[in-house]
């Protein structure tokens, strides 16, 4: 699932190839985007900005429209040169806004929807966000207080709630927990403000490392070996990279999202 990083950096490749630029061609088999094509044509229009509210991806045309999109589990944005043959198939496209130098495709996205500057504020899913960790106005003190409103739930399934502090999915989720030492099953209640605090602050500089760090792959940690990025994501069964004990994965919360932990490093607040 893509998680808060990918979302900036897509915003920030596709803004730096159609930023500023007008549209040559507009095609959507999303039936509500093709009838508000059909009223106010996306064609002629410019790109004013293309930015990343958690994950969610904006697209703002010249006008007072906007495109929002969300990715959820599989959708993925990619960007082409006029003519290049595209990496997934056609029947996956739900958006092409192309320009005279580029072409950008949305792939299988499970949200895609027109707004106007008002209702794109009144947007639900964009006024429950908690604070974004990758935005240059991030607030932790907000972060924490978001969090502490959940004091009976564990503190990984905390982390995924978007209405927290946005960005978190399920890798930063299990990486930035080893990095503090906290079980994920810790209930927040017995976790201190210092601890969170720390929680918070790792997590926001792994975001913001991986939005900068050139390539596509993600990591967690410090190593020229390509084979160790991440301390415990991925590696059920595998030694523990600090202390050899074998990382354990198991199913955890209402949406039944997969942890990965190691039962020696992260005793703290064990339940």
């Amino acid at each position: 699932m893509p998680e808060g990083d990918t979302i900036h950096r897509a915003a920030r490749t596709i803004a730096k190839a159609i930023g500023g630029r007008v549209i040559t061609r507009f095609e959507t088999v999303v039936a509500a985007l093709a009838r508000a094509n059909d009223q106010q044509p996306i064609v002629g229009r410019r790109i004013d900005a293309v930015t990343a509210r958690g994950k969610n991806l904006i697209i703002a045309f010249s006008g007072g429209l906007f495109l929002r999109s969300h990715l959820r589990m599989n959708g993925s944005w990619h960007i082409y040169r006029p003519g290049e043959a595209w990496m997934k198939r056609r029947s996956d496209m739900r958006v092409v806004i192309a320009t005279d130098d580029f072409v950008v495709v949305g792939f299988n996205l499970p949200i895609a929807e027109f707004h106007d500057a008002r209702s794109l504020e009144r947007e639900p899913d964009l006024q429950r966000l908690g604070p974004d960790l990758v935005a240059d106005d991030f607030d932790p003190a907000e972060a924490l207080r978001r969090i502490r409103r959940y004091p009976d739930r564990e503190i990984a399934d905390v982390l995924l709630n978007q209405g927290a502090l946005a960005g978190i999915g399920n890798i930063y989720k299990s990486e930035v927990l080893f990095l503090c030492g906290i079980s994920p099953f810790a209930l927040v209640s017995s976790v201190a403000d210092g601890e969170l605090e720390r929680v918070i602050a790792i997590a926001r500089k792994l975001l913001v490392h991986n939005v900068e760090r050139a390539g596509g792959s993600r990591e967690t940690m410090s190593s020229l070996r390509q084979s160790q990025r991440l301390w415990v994501y991925g590696r059920r069964g595998e030694p523990c990279r600090k202390c050899g004990t074998r990382i354990e994965y198991r199913k955890q919360g209402p949406d039944v999202r997969g942890t990965y932990w190691c039962p020696r490093c992260q005793t703290r607040h064990e339940a």
